[in-house]
């Protein structure tokens, strides 16, 4: 029997070169469960890549993140292509951790399972910037009568976060080819999907070719219209070149700050730090971010036209529902 999964050790880091002489002392506070007067500087590689400009929390025990982790499996899926050595951040052009670095062969997916694989499939897939964890609460739901799996997408979440030109560009293409991949692994038979915010493209195109294999496609919000091409501010920041690098190092920026400024949703201090952990435990999460938001920058506006000619073309057979919700404010 296989051992249990383990989730990665949360602590924060920062390369000696950018660290103060003397750190504030809430970071010292925060900075390990005994107290210590330091910060982990130049700590090894297997806590952490030393780019989590931002530090955080520092959390040894039960965690919502640590749950979550234990309720799912690692999937291979998607081959590496090319091998040209071990990553470096584009920054300083320091080579990056072992979580910073492509896998040998195919890359690792963060999945959650619930329900009999007997069942119809259901396949959730996270928006842009979440984790399959914002579906943590409809998996139970639709459990009893499907097969419902959650998924990170690569660059999020648990799944493989590679370094952009070391084995994985985060282009739109290559997130549906990607998928392709990962949907033959989880669900070799006919599935329904749904998909929230501007990863829809790139399911719509990857259902375009496989129309076969689909019972229903639902859209939760999609980027329908030409208006919807242009990233919001809070996302399109981060393609800004070296600002949008250390601001998709940022927690807050990178996680709190686009997931809640869509709508009034407010999220538990203890949900908000599942989002931010991969932002904190080291910067592949935030180097990955940013070269999404570039990918999402240059090709959102032509995924968004095909999906259009897609949905409206006498070819397109799928059963399609499309879920379209705006804020609400409520004056008193």
């Amino acid at each position: 029997m296989a051992p249990p999964l383990a989730a990665p050790r949360f602590h924060a880091a920062l390369p000696r070169r950018l660290c103060p002489q003397k750190l504030p002392s809430c970071w010292r506070r925060a900075a390990r469960p005994n107290d210590e007067d330091y910060y982990l500087i130049d700590a090894p590689e297997s806590i952490g890549d030393g780019f989590s400009f931002s530090g955080g929390k520092y959390a040894d025990g039960p965690s919502k993140s640590d749950e979550w982790f234990a309720q799912g499996r690692m999937v291979k899926a998607y081959p590496v292509y090319g091998n040209k050595g071990k990553a470096k951040d584009p920054i300083f052009g320091l080579t990056m951790g072992s979580g910073s670095q492509s896998s040998d062969d195919v890359f690792r997916w963060f999945c959650v399972e619930a329900g009999n694989s007997s069942n119809p499939s259901v396949l959730f897939v996270h928006g842009f910037p979440s984790q399959a964890y914002s579906y943590r609460n409809v998996l139970p739901l639709v459990s009893d009568k499907y097969h419902a799996i959650a998924f990170d997408w690569l660059g999020f979440g648990f799944s493989d976060k590679p370094q952009p030109e070391y084995g994985f560009d985060y282009t739109l293409d290559e997130y549906t080819s990607s998928l392709e991949s990962l949907i033959n692994a989880v669900a070799p038979d006919k599935l329904s999907i749904v998909v929230q915010g501007y990863f829809a493209p790139i399911v719509v195109k990857y259902a375009n070719k496989h129309q076969d294999k689909l019972n229903h496609l639902i859209l939760v919000n999609p980027p329908i219209t030409d208006k919807h091409a242009k990233l919001p501010s809070t996302l399109a920041c981060f393609s800004n070149f070296l600002l949008g690098e250390i601001f998709s190092q940022d927690p807050l920026r990178a996680s709190d700050k686009a997931l809640t400024s869509s709508g009034p949703y407010m999220m538990k201090e203890e949900d908000a730090m599942v989002y931010r952990r991969p932002y904190l435990v080291s910067g592949s999460s935030g180097f990955a971010l940013n070269a999404i938001s570039r990918a999402m920058k240059k090709d959102l506006k032509v995924y968004i036209e095909s999906m259009r000619n897609i949905l409206a073309s006498d070819s397109w057979k799928t059963q399609t529902t499309g879920i379209m919700y705006r804020r609400i404010v409520v004056k008193s």
